[in-house]
């Protein structure tokens, strides 16, 4: 099955303690439905100090549910995606404008 929301889509959180926060996915698990969006769902990882890099408390973007994201459309309000051919190509489109993503 086709991807809906693919890596570098503008997403919005729906739900959860970044509720409304806006983002770009950074990375997509389609197998665990989970996506890691850049500066949503930050969690702080404590790191040991080894000879590349400095220790201590590092923040980092842990993955989300596919479902409590929503792409961004033109308008800036959240929209669901939609499959349609353009001759003889698929393509996205938003469900609230009918632009193709």
């Amino acid at each position: 099955m086709a991807a809906k929301l693919k890596k570098g889509d503008t997403v919005i959180v729906l739900t959860g303690k970044d509720k409304g926060k806006q983002g770009e996915i950074a990375s997509v698990n389609p197998t665990a439905h989970k996506a890691v969006v850049e500066n949503i769902n930050v969690a702080i990882r404590h790191t040991k100090q080894s000879a590349g890099s400095q220790g201590g408390r590092v923040a980092k973007s842990m993955p989300i549910d596919l479902s409590n994201l929503a792409i961004v459309d033109k308008n800036g309000k959240p929209t669901r995606v939609g499959f349609r051919m353009d001759g003889d190509k698929k393509v996205r489109f938003a469900k609230t404008t009918g632009d193709a993503i």
